[in-house]
Parts: structure tokens; sequence; C-alpha cells
């Protein structure tokens, strides 16, 4: 009962997007298709931007299609097929389609066989070199394990993490060896913090020791990143250590042994990139920070944007999420190296919603019903492709989205009950 009426109330706040969720219009999370340079996936506060001609147009996904709603950012990847995956608190959620549908995976399996993972909460989400997808749970009131499936999301199998108490929360593949997984998660009581890595794609597993690692109250770690051509150099994040938003990251060139601090941040970090000699730590309101000494030290990263995202396209070119008033004017930008900064985009010239036949949730739904709304909000005018910006700052929509961080009434409603629901179950 509970959970049918998380998931009503989930739906219900994705009605009423930019505010429905109480947050202001954002986009905080960019994730590129393997070997497609044009292909630019954008997550939002209001939820999923699609660009199929490298951020020339792009088109919106409503929450509800999606399968989620209310303050939560999924985590995504897009398989070289084009297949998302996009983790929610009821199971991975699956489009094969180009993101007019979702399906969550294993839904089909009857209720109680052990891999079924359909309503259980996603946390841990990475696609592997070889094409493995690895996520881990972290439901509260059952055991918790890493899975992987090795038929692009159809199937899953235990990876040997299982246990009652543990919340697997984060995971992350070596780029140039498949078999090398670095999987982080914590308990409650006590409060402890845990990091495990397998080399052989989950036959033996080893507990890497924190030793020297800060935690907040709950201590929660995520893995940030992997050295794509050395698998035992890692970077580990703890979060919320000083009862703030910022977080710490450490660095590991010895699979995850003998963590050493090497940044604090005053926000979350969203991303750490490689690029050439140097490392990027996005971190939006807590600035954007570089490496030049392969990540034992850290500093500010001048002229960039108040990236609240960044990825790497396939040619190397760098893309991040900025803010799409002040004090960026860029949604969404590029870069060749980390200096000058191009807006592609922002709100104003959203091209509309995902394009997708009658009879699916995106069209019905998010098309029919929702996008009138968004598109007033932000004075939508569609694509202005290679168009330079105007003088000024661009304007905001009349008594639209941005005039206000407050939700609105019910919607406001119906994430308190969502929140206490999610609360009880964590």
């Amino acid at each position: 009962m509970l959970r049918r009426l998380a998931v009503a109330l989930a739906l219900i706040a994705g009605a009423a997007p930019a505010h429905g969720n109480g947050r202001k219009p954002a986009t905080n999370g960019v994730f590129v298709q393997p070997e497609h340079n044009d292909t630019i996936m954008v997550r939002t506060t209001f939820g999923l931007l699609i660009s199929r001609d490298a951020g020339c147009t792009f088109r919106w996904v409503c929450e509800s299609n999606i399968g989620y709603g209310g303050e939560y950012d999924p985590k995504y990847e897009i398989a070289a097929d084009g297949t998302i995956f996009a983790t929610t608190f009821e199971g991975l959620r699956v489009s094969r389609d180009g993101g007019c549908s979702f399906t969550t995976a294993t839904a089909e399996l009857p209720d109680g066989d052990p891999n079924k993972l359909a309503g259980v909460s996603v946390d841990g989400l990475d696609l592997a070199p070889d094409g493995a997808l690895w996520i881990s749970t972290a439901e509260a009131g059952r055991v918790n394990d890493v899975y992987v499936s090795r038929d692009n999301g159809v199937t899953f199998r235990p990876a040997g993490r299982s246990s009652p108490t543990v919340f697997w929360k984060s995971l992350a593949v070596a780029p140039s060896r498949a078999d090398t997984v670095y999987v982080a998660g914590h308990e409650l009581e006590p409060p402890q913090g845990h990091l495990v890595r397998t080399d052989n794609a989950g036959t033996d597993w080893t507990d890497v020791p924190l030793t020297g690692v800060a935690f907040g109250v709950t201590p929660l770690l995520k893995v940030v990143a992997v050295h794509p051509t050395d698998p035992d150099t890692v970077f580990i994040a703890s979060i919320d250590v000083d009862g703030t938003k910022g977080e710490r990251l450490y660095r590991s060139t010895e699979g995850g042994a003998n963590l050493a601090e090497v940044l604090q941040t005053t926000a979350p970090i969203a991303n750490l990139v490689f690029e050439g000699d140097r490392i990027l730590v996005a971190a939006g309101t807590g600035g954007t920070h570089v490496s030049t000494d392969g990540g034992a030290t850290f500093g500010p990263l001048a002229g960039a944007p108040q990236l609240a995202c960044l990825d790497k396209r396939p040619d190397g070119t760098l893309v991040g999420c900025g803010t799409n008033w002040e004090p960026d004017f860029k949604a969404v930008a590029t870069s060749p190296d980390a200096g000058a900064w191009t807006k592609v985009f922002r709100f104003v010239e959203l091209a509309g919603p995902l394009e997708c036949p009658a009879g699916t949730m995106q069209r019905d739904v998010c098309d029919a019903e929702q996008w009138p709304n968004l598109r007033d909000q932000f004075a939508a005018t569609g694509p202005q492709c290679g168009a330079p910006p105007p003088d000024g700052p661009p304007a905001e929509a009349p008594g639209g989205c941005c005039d206000t961080n407050a939700a609105p009434p019910f919607a406001g409603l119906a994430l308190i009950g969502l929140a206490l629901l999610v609360r009880r179950r964590r």
C-alpha cells in the first residue's frame, strides 16, 4: 500500500513541471552516448532533455514517463545502441525506443523470484566497457546486493555482495578493465561506510579500509570516477561531512587503499572528468576545480561557468551544465579545452516535448497535458541553433517558473507525503 501511494504521489508531483517539485529549474546532469557526438541527454529538475544534433535541438521527457517525481535526480546511462537506463525508487527503468516509453526491468518475473528487482530502489548504475550493465540496490527492509546484466538490462544476476544492513548507493566500473568494479555503501546501526572492489567481475571482493576518511552523521560515500587507463586509481567522495552540502574528495592509486584527501567543496561534486593531462571537478556553486598532477592537488579553474554537471563527448568536446539565468546565462555550454565556454542551450530554446506515437505516456501525458504549461513558463520560442547570444542577459518568462521557488500548493502537499514515505523506507 505504501509503495503504491508513493508512486501515485510521485506522479502527481511530476504532473507539475518546473516548480512542481519545489526546486528552481536547472540543469544538473549530462550523459553522452558512446561513440555518438550528437546524442546528448541533459538531466534537469523538471525532467530529461534529449538532443540528437549535438545540442542544437533539445526535446523534453517528463518525469512521469520516466517513473519518478519529487526532489529526486535519477542516474542515467546510454548504451551504445541508444538504450536509456534510469534509476528510480521503484527499480531500474529502461527505454528502448529513444525515450518514448519506459518499462521497469525484470517486472515480468513472478513475485518471489530472487532476480526480480522491479519495485526495489536502485541507486548505483554504470556501464562497463564490455557492455555489461552494473547496478546496486539500497532498499530498507530487504537484502541489498550488486547485480550485473549481460543482455542490455533484460536479466540480472547477483554479484555476491548481499547484505541485509548495507545500502549499496554508488558504483563505478574501470574504463580500461571491465572486470574491475568499485562499490560504495553504508549502514546505519552502527553507522559505518563501506567500499569494496572486485577484479574478476564479482567472483571475489575485497573490503577496502577507510582509514582517515571523514564522515558525516550518516556515513555516505560515492565512487566519483576511475582513471580511464589505470584501474587502480580511483576517486571517492564523502558526503555532507560538516553538516553542509559540501563533499570531501579522496584519491587512491592503490585500488582504493590509502585514500588521501585531495579536495574539499562547498557543494556536491557532480562529475570528475579526465581531460588530457588535467582532471576537472564540477561542483556547481562550489566551483569548478582543476588538477595538473594526476589528482594529488586541485585548484580553482578560472573562467568556468557554475558547472553543475560535466562530461566529455567522444571527440573530446566538454559539455557542462551552467546556470540558465545569473550568473552564466547558459543552461548547457561546451568548450574544447575548459577555457572559453560557448552557450549551446537555454530553456527559452526548448523545441518541445519528445515526439512519440499516440498511446505512449510521453505523447498522452507529457505532450498533451504537461507541455503547454512548461512552454508558457519558459516562454519557449524554439531552437536558435548557432545564433549568437543577445546583448545582455536573456529575458525571463513573465510570471513563469523563475519568479519564485515556491511549489504549487497541491504538488507541495503531495511531496510532503512522498518525503515522509521515503524517510520511513530509508
